[in-house]
């Protein structure tokens, strides 16, 4: 409130002088006019170019209140927004300061001599005489009661100012509406971002760990027994990486988006998804796969997204259930893409009865995979679950084409 008063400073002495001009008597003011002069530097406080037309006073005003108040610096809020709604709260927040400010400044300079006089005023001679423009009777024992009274009404009126731009300060100085909303959106976009991320480096780079993990633990147990089935091995591990590292670069890719940039290479679709079947049973997977309708004609991000689900659900099967045989069902019609994925389960493969791919089963070192293909149904307008039924692990999702999507 000290700032504040002095801040005001220059607008009280600019409309002293103006209201000087206007009026009768030159030089000093008179008492009245002193308030007058007061009243009218608020409306000019407000309506300057300093408060409205320059958006670093809110920095500076936002960073100074959070100073003294031992806040700290979190955010959009002392940004240097230059929209007119953040210009108005600024200046009206100004104006308040300069008003508490000027009170209680205005009463901290003059209240504590008057004080001093009144407590004195009854063992001094001088200012009995003097009196000092208060009236006779303060020069008896009212003298030292007022002055304890005028120390109450200083700090009252400084509780009250302190408490007014307390309340006020989070109104005017905090984010407006559109800032919080503006955040909001830039933190969802972000975590939409990294469960992007997160997903694809799971669904690509995971698969192909596994695949190769199987791989090169069959080519070790048979090397000497089997070389030709170790050379194979190896051979499709080889391939293995080589396409782990294009999705790798293609994931890489997406963290250049917002520079521009895009990645080397295209994100796989259900057009390579013989590809993957022929790397799957190379690790030992048997997969049977049923494919009724044309995946030609789908949407490239329903074909992406469901390919990402077969990946997943294929290397599910590896980590948890070993050489299986598992059936893959593709179904596309007008309406929608379904999938259905099963495979037996064995004492290795840990399930929950009641999971599904929305909310899966809380499991050490798992789980990412089934909450990945509910995030990518979800985002589709679709649906997938996973759930273990009569001794059979069942992926299922339907992915909306179209006007359903």
């Amino acid at each position: 409130m000290v700032l504040g008063g002095a801040l005001l400073m220059p607008y009280f002495l600019l409309m002293s002088v103006f209201l000087a001009v206007l009026g009768a008597t030159p030089g000093l003011l008179t008492d009245p006019d002193w308030y007058k002069a007061f009243g009218a530097a608020l409306p000019v406080a407000w309506f300057s170019a300093v408060t409205v037309l320059f958006p670093v006073v809110r920095i500076v005003e936002t960073v100074t209140a959070r100073a003294l108040c031992g806040l700290a610096d979190d955010g959009p809020d002392t940004v240097a927004t230059a929209s007119w709604e953040v210009r108005r709260r600024t200046a009206t927040w100004f104006t308040l300061h300069l008003f508490t400010g000027g009170i209680v400044s205005g009463m901290t300079l003059a209240m504590p001599p008057a004080v001093v006089v009144l407590m004195l005023s009854p063992f001094s001679t001088s200012l009995r005489s003097s009196r000092i423009g208060f009236s006779e009777q303060f020069n008896g024992w009212l003298g030292p009661v007022s002055g304890i009274a005028l120390v109450v009404v200083l700090l009252t009126t400084v509780q009250i100012c302190g408490a007014v731009q307390a309340r006020c300060a989070p109104a005017l100085l905090g984010p407006t509406p559109a800032d919080r909303l503006a955040a909001a959106e830039r933190r969802a976009a972000d975590l939409a971002s990294r469960n992007r991320l997160a997903r694809e480096l799971h669904d690509s780079v995971g698969h192909a760990l596994s695949a190769v993990t199987l791989q090169a633990s069959a080519a070790r147990r048979v090397l000497d027994a089997d070389p030709e089935f170790a050379r194979q091995a190896l051979t499709a591990i080889e391939e293995t990486t080589r396409e782990a590292v294009a999705e790798l670069d293609t994931v890489l890719g997406l963290l250049r988006e917002e520079d521009g940039a895009n990645p080397t290479t295209p994100a796989p679709t259900l057009d390579g998804l013989d590809a993957l079947l022929d790397r799957t049973r190379a690790a030992g997977l048997q997969v049977e796969t049923t494919i009724e309708g044309s995946c030609a004609g789908l949407p490239p991000v329903v074909s992406r997204e469901a390919y990402r689900i077969v990946q997943e659900g294929l290397s599910n099967a590896l980590r948890h259930a070993g050489p299986v045989h598992v059936q893959l069902q593709l179904s596309v019609t007008k309406l929608e893409l379904t999938l259905n994925m099963t495979n037996p389960l064995t004492a290795a493969q840990t399930v929950d009865d009641t999971a599904d791919a929305a909310a899966p089963a809380a499991r050490t070192g798992g789980g990412r995979g089934l909450r990945g293909i509910g995030e990518r149904a979800r985002l589709l307008g679709g649906n997938a679950t996973a759930a273990a039924q009569n001794g059979v692990w069942r992926l299922t999702a339907r992915l909306p084409l179209g006007a359903g999507r």
